[in-house]
């Protein structure tokens, strides 16, 4: 029987459903970001205290880069044993775990990327169901 997973994820969270031998599963993976941690570039006005403030900025950076790319892994690792996944999601979270699983050797796996908006669990799961289940 295939396992199916589809996913709905964004920076700060992912719902897992897996469809396996006529049985769901839901998980939930929290990455525990933080809720402003990136910094727009703004202008720069040449005083020292800008390169404090760049400096700084940098750092969180790549914090956030190094959590977020921790949090892809846990869910690859959650993920690995699929014959074909479904990500969905607001924002950019769902292209960037995308890629992840591409350089991963996820990308003969993945069945689609799809923007939503926000949804509840059970309307993850019905999305998941339609999906697989409907196709």
């Amino acid at each position: 029987m295939k396992k199916e997973i589809g996913m709905w994820v964004d920076h700060r969270r992912a719902v897992i459903v897996t469809l396996e031998n006529n049985k769901e599963t839901v998980q939930i993976i929290l990455s525990n970001m933080e809720n402003n941690t990136r910094f727009s570039s703004g202008s720069r006005s040449g005083t020292s205290n800008d390169v404090n403030v760049s400096t700084a900025e940098d750092i969180r950076d790549r914090q956030n880069d190094q959590h977020i790319a921790k949090y892809y892994a846990e869910i690859a690792f959650k993920i690995r044993e699929t014959d074909s996944i479904l990500i969905f999601g607001p924002g950019e979270a769902k292209v960037e775990l995308a890629s992840y699983l591409k350089q991963e050797k996820f990308s003969g796996k993945i069945a689609g990327v799809e923007p939503v908006d926000s949804m509840t669990d059970r309307q993850i799961s019905a999305k998941v169901h339609d999906f697989f289940v409907t196709a």
